[in-house]
């Protein structure tokens, strides 16, 4: 039997990202497009619902600092929940602050155009894990030189 495509696959936290994640801005609601014309008549933005689950959508832009092509470091997680997922860490800089997802999903997809594809992952969770690492240390009290080293 096929594997249907779309499905998303439980996936630990720490083995899709060993080192860790960070949260690059805030999580915002995840809207529909809108048309110019749908703008010029005052029609309400609608945010997206999740169609496996029925929750709304967020999206938030994350950093891998384990991934070694510099343009496949940074990406959005889509976020399945009623209410917005706010992360329990602290910034470690302005706008920027580890985090550790829970309830993480991969859907796999081809990214890319033309003879350029590569195999890439669509990423959604449920919301933040509740521990808060120190800062300085990447997570979970891990510091730099111990986090395991993803690009081999």
């Amino acid at each position: 039997m096929a594997i249907s495509k779309g499905h998303r696959f439980p996936i630990n936290f720490d083995d899709a990202f060993p080192q860790g994640l960070v949260l690059i801005g805030e999580v915002a609601p995840d809207t529909e497009y809108q048309s110019r014309e749908d703008r010029a008549s005052g029609r309400p933005v609608r945010q997206r619902v999740d169609e496996e689950t029925g929750q709304r959508q967020w999206k938030a832009k994350v950093t891998d600092p384990g991934e070694p092509n510099a343009k496949r470091a940074s990406f959005e997680i889509t976020f399945l929940a009623d209410v917005q997922p706010v992360p329990s860490t602290s910034e470690v800089l302005p706008g920027m602050r580890p985090i550790e997802l829970a309830g993480l999903t991969a859907e796999p997809r081809v990214a890319g155009s033309g003879e350029f594809k590569y195999q890439s992952y669509v990423y959604r969770a449920k919301g933040f894990a509740g521990a808060s690492p120190a800062a300085g240390s990447t997570r979970a009290g891990k510091s730099a030189s111990e986090a395991p080293n993803k690009a081999a």
